[in-house]
């Protein structure tokens, strides 16, 4: 645990080792990590039972958190972190790192949504994927990202974390492409691979500069030491942690991958938006608080990108007619939220915790919701190719529905309590940061509201072929459990649990009266959300929906469709220049390079070659040759004489 006070970083620490239940922490990681090694492999000797071990393992890891984290409970706030070494994993020089587990309140809450929404998402699979003759090698993928996403957040050092951080990677560059006979998944895999790498140069810096600094990786050591470091260190290391988070949370200038990662098979987007890939951003922030409690520079550039984050995954959200590319744009918009409230340090860190549960709860619904749609209208994505869906498909639509009114703040809603708590922190803290963060709640109202319009209500635009049904149980029952924790995943906030939960990790903030009371931030807040959701009633609602998407439209509109030509930017400042200096020390290489080393032996082959034709055998020619030179010896010295 690592707590902030006045004077700087003050590590609380249970050397003790695991004990009781604790001492399965390990077991959370090796489980879905040996069923992914058993369905690889094992191959086809798996293929008919081996979706059903890939969903019994990780339902095991939950019900090992779930035990640690009742044990847990009962315990004081200062003895709330357990650690676990399990063997040294490398010792070079003074650098010795240890596979060392941690358990703490935020690693606690972190398990349970892995764990809990990863299982759900996984019996979701054996219905989705139930045709799919590649179905054994996907729930072992699945597993594999489980495994790798926690080992990230249990393990006790940066090198471990970095561990889960590739191997969160690679997981999702398997998942995205695994339909890699399109051509759209491999390259979307591919770019999502690309995009992460330049984050993880980020972070793989930071941990190098850790070692230099603190001759440590671990969390614990630093955290005692980062009060010594001086501020352009600690600052160095935010940015540096900041452009690694920007990478796996998909938020701005590194989004432009997430998008185009909806070419997965849809229980893949739910894992990604839910539960594992984007969340680690979050979690490397908060975990870090003992760096960035000490760099404001770094905070203050954490909240900038989150405001821009909120605002651009908004705009996408509100034009896109893939309902999957709809639901990305609100990732990363719901994302910005929560590096936002990590951006305003010890007031926020809490909330923004709060929000990526609430939130792994409402977007796995919804995206579980939509492949449900999918699957009842012939994998066919496009939401204006819907309407009035909610007549063949009422488990899907109402379950959908509670996602929804979570997810835009409908008061009681579990979405309504966390995404609320942030713009109140961000008002109390800069008034100009906290009316940004409310205009992105109003437009989340609209795009979201537009989203069930064209689904679930106006009339029906299908084709005379195409029969909307209801899904399979094995697919609606996950959707009715995250339904549920939609509703009530407020219930954290009661009592400000989760504040007081966290505190030994985060630290708790001084109180102050805020200079607008709470109440006011909320009925301010829902009236916003509420023009949202009416401008969507009266722009799509109250008007016939076309089949096919009109060219005819704004420049915003344009703008949202093509992603805020995030993909244009960075062709222009960083594909284009890159491909162009590809070519130019290609071409350096071949000719100024290789001309270098092979220009002499060239020239001496011409020399050479000259030279072959006066040595060829004919008496004749070397006589005339000696005539030559002797004539040509006799001038000379005629023309010296004279001279």
């Amino acid at each position: 645990m690592f707590a902030f006070h006045e004077g700087g970083a003050v590590p609380v620490v249970d050397p003790t080792s695991a004990d009781g239940v604790f001492s399965l922490l390990w077991l959370v990681i090796a489980l879905p990590l040996a069923g992914a090694a058993i369905l690889l492999i094992g191959g086809r000797l798996t293929d008919k039972w081996g979706h059903l071990l890939a969903t019994l393992l990780p339902i095991g890891s939950f019900g090992i958190a779930l035990a640690m984290f009742v044990g847990v409970l009962g315990r004081d706030d200062s003895d709330r972190q357990v650690s676990q070494h399990l063997y040294t994993w490398f010792e070079t020089g003074h650098l010795n790192v240890g596979m060392d587990l941690l358990y703490d309140p935020l690693s606690a809450l972190f398990l349970l949504l892995i764990t809990g929404v990863g299982s759900l998402i996984h019996v979701y699979s054996i219905g989705y994927m139930a045709h799919d003759p590649r179905r054994r090698r996907f729930f072992a993928y699945l597993n594999l990202f489980l495994a790798a996403m926690l080992m990230l957040v249990l393990s006790e050092n940066y090198l471990g974390l970095f561990l889960g951080w590739e191997g969160v990677g690679l997981a999702s560059y398997l998942l995205i492409g695994f339909w890699q006979h399109k051509p759209s998944a491999a390259a979307a895999a591919k770019k999502a691979f690309v995009i992460n790498r330049v984050g993880d140069m980020g972070l793989s810096l930071a941990i190098m500069l850790f070692f230099i600094t603190f001759g440590s990786t671990s969390f614990t050591v630093i955290s005692a030491g980062a009060g010594d470091a001086s501020d352009t260190t600690v600052t160095i290391l935010g940015l540096l942690l900041l452009l690694g988070a920007c990478g796996k949370s998909a938020q701005f200038p590194l989004q432009a991958w997430l998008l185009d990662a909806m070419e997965g098979p849809t229980p893949v987007s739910a894992l990604i938006h839910a539960a594992t890939m984007v969340t680690a951003g979050v979690y490397l922030i908060v975990r870090s608080n003992f760096i960035f409690e000490l760099a404001p520079h770094a905070q203050t550039v954490v909240v900038v990108v989150a405001v821009i984050s909120i605002l651009w995954g908004a705009w996408i959200g509100c034009a896109k007619d893939d309902i999957k590319k709809a639901l990305a744009g609100s990732t990363m918009s719901q994302i910005g939220y929560m590096m936002l409230g990590a951006g305003l340090g010890v007031a926020g860190y809490a909330f923004a915790i709060f929000h990526l549960l609430t939130h792994g709860f409402f977007k796995a619904n919804m995206f579980l919701g939509a492949g449900s749609v999918m699957h009842g209208m012939d994998d066919d994505v496009d939401m204006r190719h819907y309407g009035a869906v909610r007549k063949a498909m009422p488990v899907t639509y109402l379950t959908f529905a509670m996602g929804y009114l979570a997810i835009i703040g409908f008061p009681g809603f579990s979405g309504f309590w966390s995404k609320d708590k942030i713009i109140e922190t961000a008002l109390a803290d800069n008034w100009i940061v906290g009316l940004c963060a409310l205009l992105g709640a109003g437009v989340t109202g609209f795009y979201m509201t537009r989203l069930m319009l064209l689904t679930f209500f106006t009339e029906k635009r299908w084709e005379k072929d195409v029969h909307p049904h209801e899904s399979p149980s094995v697919m609606t029952v996950p959707l009715i459990v995250l339904a549920a924790l939609s509703v009530l995943g407020g219930v954290m906030l009661a009592g400000d649990w989760i504040v007081d939960f966290l505190s030994p990790v985060t630290g708790v903030a001084p109180h102050e009266d805020p200079p607008i009371p709470a109440l006011a931030v909320t009925v301010i807040a829902v009236a916003v959300v509420a023009v949202g959701v009416a401008l969507a009633w009266f722009l799509v609602g109250k008007r016939d929906v076309p089949r096919e998407a009109p060219q005819d439209v704004s420049w915003v509109t344009k703008a949202g469709r093509n992603e805020v030509y995030g993909n244009l930017i960075n062709d222009t400042l960083v594909v284009n220049p890159g491909r162009h200096l590809t070519t130019a020390l290609m071409a350096t290489d071949k000719y100024a390079v290789d001309g270098t080393l092979t220009g002499g032996p060239v020239a001496i082959g011409a020399v050479a070659s000259v030279a072959r034709r006066l040595q060829n055998g004919y008496v004749r020619s070397y006589a005339f040759s000696v005539l030559a030179g002797g004539l040509i010896v006799l001038l000379a010295l005629l023309v010296v004489n004279a001279a």
